[in-house]
């Protein structure tokens, strides 16, 4: 859980806008929550403090050679940066062959970006929400008790997905069953 920043007041009674080492402090909690931290991820977060204030602090930590800056996620305009080992992840998702995985989340988890860096309909993140990705991507999602599906799938799939949604606990990591 983060705070909200608070203002630091001088003995001269100037106010300065944050309290740099609660600025230092989210922005490595969001690093190590995301791995890849940039404007847009950070939409539904609360009580931040301004993207601006965050960029001061990513781009020292990437002038000290602590994580990287550059274009990590396709599709997104502005700077981002990365933990290294984040980095390294990404190469070698993007190498791995499909698997079938189906990873089975509750809409709370951060990692419920449908909607916000993931197209398709948000899902609100509330506890008896759910989310079924296979291979990364989201095939459905359980919302306020109703299965919608995100992606094409056969009639043996969808079963086994409505099934997975209703019946799973979050956080499964599981296969397609071979039909």
């Amino acid at each position: 859980l983060l705070r909200p920043p608070r203002a630091v007041v001088d003995y001269d009674s100037e106010t300065k806008p944050f309290d740099m080492e609660a600025v230092e402090y989210i922005a490595v909690i969001l690093l190590q929550r995301y791995g890849v931290v940039f404007r847009k991820v950070l939409e539904r977060e609360t009580n931040l403090p301004p993207w601006r204030e965050l960029l001061y602090v990513y781009r020292r930590m990437e002038a000290r050679g602590e994580i990287r800056g550059g274009r990590f996620v396709q599709g997104f305009s502005g700077e981002q940066f990365a933990l290294p080992e984040a980095v390294a992840g990404l190469r070698d998702i993007r190498k791995r062959e499909k698997d079938g995985t189906l990873l089975n989340i509750s809409a709370v988890d951060p990692l419920n970006l449908v909607g916000i860096i993931i197209p398709g309909r948000r899902v609100p993140a509330q506890v008896n929400n759910r989310i079924l990705y296979g291979d990364g991507v989201p095939l459905a999602a359980v919302i306020a008790g109703e299965v919608e599906l995100f992606a094409e799938l056969s009639d043996s799939q969808r079963a086994q997905v409505r099934q997975l949604l209703v019946r799973k606990a979050p956080g499964q990591v599981l296969q397609f069953q071979a039909s």
